[in-house]
């Protein structure tokens, strides 16, 4: 059977370091308060002249050089992300452009927090459907320059950070790669989660009103969020062993989207996942959306925690509401 593997992986976070204590002098918050709550230390910050597509080109040079392959291998683009350079044109086509691809086909996907798996799922049809050879998968996020530094955004602002993370997907016929994936999404809840403003669904872009009320900034009901999450995070995780036909004792590594490492504690705990099995990267990037999940791949593998033959689940739930989950045979 065709599958799709992972050739290479690799990611890019800035150099500034943003800690806790470094928010508490701009708004009313606390390095306690911060950790107690979602288990983040400290984050990345890029600078103000480096957007997403810059972001994710770093990524991919270090992606494409674990992979020992050039740019000009690559056949297909496919990047996520909820913070995208510019209104239009995508920025995988800008990113295309960064590595001098000319002709290669381009994908932006808005799927948020699920948006690496959602790009993955796609990378892995194309490959199985042999449309494609060589498939750079990014996740990059400047979250940075949208977020509120005041006590009204505080809830928010405290989670996010900037990273971009990459992988290489190509054919094998081993018994090996991109097992299965699982993407699911429901926008009754969508504005649980949201930046409202820009956007065409207003009679003008942006107003006075819309700065003065803070809509241009993102906002969140966290215990709604974190109830569905609880959720929908335990659902797709049995639907991808029920279709591998596999138990949780036979995955060996699982990575969740870092989006709040008590969630990610209360489901391992519900679901009777081993601690040590759990890679958890938070603490040091905090929330970095669609990039977390191959920033926190690319870490597990380089500290030798998956190796040839074992199993990784990774899944994720955020906004949309989105939630997918995927299993990878290494």
């Amino acid at each position: 059977m065709r599958r799709a593997c992972i050739r290479g992986t690799g990611f890019y976070v800035p150099d500034q370091i943003v800690t806790n204590d470094d928010l508490a002098e701009r708004m009313d918050t606390s390095d306690e308060w911060i950790r107690q709550r979602s288990g983040i230390e400290r984050r990345r910050y890029a600078p103000d002249d480096v957007g997403c597509a810059e972001l994710a080109y770093r990524a991919s040079l270090r992606t494409l050089e674990d992979a020992g392959l050039e740019p000009n291998a690559v056949d297909c683009i496919i990047l996520a992300t909820l913070s995208p350079d510019y209104y239009f044109p995508g920025s995988a086509c800008i990113l295309g452009q960064k590595l001098g691809l000319p002709g290669v086909p381009a994908i932006d996907i808005r799927a948020q927090c699920s948006g690496f798996l959602y790009s993955l799922s796609t990378a892995d049809n194309f490959v199985r459907g042999g449309q494609f050879q060589c498939i750079l998968v990014v996740g990059s996020e400047k979250h940075s320059m949208a977020l509120e530094f005041a006590d009204r955004g505080r809830d928010v602002t405290v989670l996010f950070g900037d990273g971009a993370g990459a992988v290489i997907l190509g054919p094998t016929e081993e018994n090996r790669g991109v097992l299965s994936t699982h993407l699911h999404a429901d926008g009754s809840l969508a504005d649980a989660l949201w930046m409202e403003c820009p956007g065409s669904a207003h009679p003008r872009w942006i107003t006075r009103e819309m700065l003065d009320e803070g809509r241009i900034y993102p906002k969140m009901e966290g215990r709604l969020v974190f109830k569905n999450a609880l959720e929908k995070l335990p659902q797709v995780i049995m639907e991808a062993l029920a279709e591998n036909r596999m138990t949780l004792d036979e995955i060996d590594l699982f990575i969740f989207h870092q989006a709040n490492l008590r969630i990610i504690e209360y489901v391992a705990k519900q679901m009777g996942i081993p601690a040590e099995k759990v890679y958890n990267n938070i603490q040091e990037y905090g929330n970095t959306t669609a990039a977390s999940i191959p920033i926190a791949l690319h870490e597990a593998i380089k500290k030798g925690l998956l190796r040839e033959g074992q199993h990784v689940l990774m899944a994720s739930f955020g906004a949309g509401f989105t939630w997918a989950s995927a299993i990878i045979r290494w």
